[in-house]
């Protein structure tokens, strides 16, 4: 596993810590059941603070991206089934709200544009 942070970098670098994890266990480059760092570890490796990457590895475990097996350590999750779950339901029930609405499609996809660029931006 190989990450970078950019201190310049107008993302946090817990922000950065979570984006490139998630990244690399998507693309399969994190292989699922692939053991990360401990917190403690990953953090000295990348002159961070722990609570710094322990937030990210608690955005990625909310996401479902990994999960922490106690004293056994974090792995990547499979496949991030959890995320895209979630995220299914969420495009459902958004979908079946902008219909109630009477909202067009380029209407809807408009919002959402906007919402995740706010979202990526803030």
């Amino acid at each position: 596993m190989t990450l970078k942070i950019h201190i310049d970098e107008s993302a946090a670098p817990y922000e950065q810590v979570r984006a490139q994890i998630a990244e690399q266990a998507r693309s399969g480059a994190l292989p699922v059941g692939y053991r990360l760092p401990t917190v403690r570890g990953l953090a000295e490796s990348l002159g961070l603070a722990a609570n710094t990457v322990a937030k990210a590895y608690r955005a990625l475990e909310t996401d479902g991206v990994i999960e922490t097996r106690g004293r056994n350590g974090t792995f990547v999750a499979a496949a991030g089934s959890a995320a895209e779950r979630e995220a299914a339901l969420a495009g459902q029930a958004y979908a079946e709200r902008v219909v109630r609405l009477g909202l067009s499609e380029e209407q809807a996809t408009a919002a959402v544009r906007d919402a995740l660029r706010a979202a990526y931006q803030g």
